[in-house]
């Protein structure tokens, strides 16, 4: 039962505490959810998305608890085995459900149970197993490679000749593929030209809603380190460079580089890249224009717009975030409706100007006075790069962003299965 329905002319807390009196003695579990599945308002509440903290339902669980003998259970958005300690601890409610969490991490209950919490891949609720199922019937997941594939993996893939393998790139996919091939016997090394593991995923460490896919660069790199993956950082290892290496196998994992609009003054200080969000304080002025309204420049407007930025987004389409999962696209439009941003669809921007960004519309030219230009107009795979790898040993294989620039999902699907392919 839903707790309360969360909607105008909907049951209340008051009156599911009095359904729940009803019910108590005469079932065994008493399963408290929230909200009615089909409003998309209260969707992302009884399926929670990345912008709603987690254990959002818990409280409802824990009011009706008061009033009842019957066990009661409680769900929503839960990852944290901590979290859901204190909740049993706490007395908010006697069971903890998960649902998504088991299906990025099916090993969830052991891991929590054996102190590797540190190891456990949480859901970041970014609905990508619901749209894959609601579109085609079969379950995936961004962060776990298998689901879906369950038959095909049912038994282990063990290195029938153990390879030196180089992975080129320590982005997701990059990281995926070194630890599967590592996990199956092979030598791996696996070399970084930043100073950090993450790639793309780095811009997300200081987003609050984004926290469990920062987390998941974390967890990754506690498996390269267990499935000792010998790991070089700051090293842009050429073609070159690579074939001296004398791999078996080769991987490239590179990533691809920010779309940079050839406008006039687009060189201007004024103009930033992600790497600006890459710290505790954005590296951003006051007043934000938001080059490219796709996913990635609708987030960072969210996250802006949570810190009290003025921003805007202009986008050359005629729809914003036209590249989200429509139910993720839902839970930002709930969020932007309530917000200060201003979106510009149907907008191309032709100057980057003193003070702000000059822009072409049906109705003429538009001036957006900003103080800074955050460029999100997309990536494109660096190709030329890739390409260059190609006969650096007896097998290359390409991963993730520099085949074509796409999601966690490619990459790290992508990462696992050319590593079992080894």
């Amino acid at each position: 039962m839903s707790g309360a329905e969360l909607v105008e002319g909907g049951y209340t807390i008051e009156d599911g505490i009095e359904m729940a009196k009803m019910l108590d003695g005469k079932v065994d579990i008493i399963h408290v959810s929230a909200g009615v599945h089909e409003d998309p308002d209260v969707f992302v509440v009884t399926h929670p998305s990345m912008f709603i903290e987690h254990g959002c339902n818990v409280y409802l669980a824990a009011e009706i608890k008061k009033h009842v003998k019957t066990p009661v259970a409680t769900l929503g958005g839960l990852s944290d085995p901590d979290m859901m300690e204190e909740i049993i601890a706490s007395g908010k409610a006697d069971i903890v459900e998960i649902a998504r969490q088991s299906i990025c991490d099916p090993y969830f209950p052991e891991k929590a149970f054996s102190g590797n919490k540190d190891d456990i891949t949480r859901c970041c609720r970014c609905f990508t197993c619901f749209y894959n199922y609601l579109t085609n019937r079969t379950f995936c997941c961004a962060f776990n490679p298998v689901v879906g594939n369950e038959l095909a993996n049912k038994s282990g893939f063990p290195a029938t000749t153990p390879k030196k393998v180089v992975v080129v790139g320590g982005g997701p996919g990059g990281m995926e593929a070194a630890i599967t091939a590592a996990q199956r016997g092979h030598t791996v090394s696996l070399y970084e030209k930043n100073d950090r593991l993450g790639g793309q995923l780095l811009s997300e460490q200081y987003i609050p809603f984004k926290q469990d896919m920062y987390n998941f660069v974390r967890v990754l790199e506690g498996r390269l380190n267990k499935a000792g993956v010998e790991i070089h950082l700051n090293t842009e290892l050429t073609a070159e460079q690579a074939a001296a290496l004398n791999a078996d196998v080769i991987i490239t994992a590179i990533g691809a580089k920010p779309i940079v609009p050839p406008i006039p003054g687009i060189d201007s200080s004024k103009v930033v890249g992600l790497d600006a969000l890459h710290q505790a304080e954005p590296a951003v002025g006051q007043k934000v224009v938001i080059l490219g309204g796709g996913l990635v420049g609708s987030e960072c407007a969210i996250y802006l717009d949570g810190l009290g930025k003025d921003v805007t987004v202009v986008e050359m389409k005629d729809d914003w975030a036209s590249d989200a999962y429509f139910m993720h696209k839902n839970a930002m439009n709930i969020y932007l409706r309530d917000s200060k941003v201003q979106i510009h669809t149907n907008t191309t921007a032709k100057s980057v100007t003193e003070e702000g960004l000059l822009c072409s519309t049906a109705d003429g030219d538009l001036l957006l006075k900003a103080d800074t230009i955050l460029l999100a107009a997309g990536m494109k795979p660096d190709r030329e790069l890739a390409d260059s790898f190609y006969n650096a040993a007896p097998r290359v294989f390409q991963v993730g962003d520099c085949i074509k620039a796409g999601r966690v999902l490619e990459a790290v699907t992508l990462g696992y299965y050319r590593a079992l392919d080894i």
